[in-house]
């Protein structure tokens, strides 16, 4: 079937520097620091990617981060602990722009 995504794809990534160099060679260089050992170490960093990237639901780093965390030394477990961290704050955020909906409907109410 054909879709969108195709997970060859993010070997590409590197492409979209061709358009504008210098600010890609800027983004990269950010990217790095982000990635780069501090207060959190490389590994917890790969899994709060990887939650994220559930979040905005980006298969290519749904994939990159995978790997990553595997890379890094995280678990399967944790992995999917992660995700399911992901799933209890998207739910969360659903459910508390619920009060919107019930000010919206008390004041339609009224």
């Amino acid at each position: 079937m054909e879709t969108y995504y195709h997970p060859k794809d993010l070997g590409h990534f590197a492409d979209m520097g061709k358009g504008n160099p210098a600010l890609w060679e800027k983004f990269m260089a950010y990217y790095g620091a982000v990635f780069a050992e501090g207060a959190l170490t490389e590994r917890e960093k790969a899994l709060i990617a990887l939650a994220v990237a559930h979040a905005v639901q980006c298969p290519y780093c749904i994939d990159a981060y995978t790997q990553a965390c595997l890379e890094k030394g995280s678990s399967v477990e944790e992995m999917t602990e992660a995700v399911h961290v992901t799933c209890a704050i998207r739910g969360g955020a659903s459910l508390v722009h619920g009060v919107q909906m019930r000010n919206v409907a008390t004041k339609i109410s009224m």
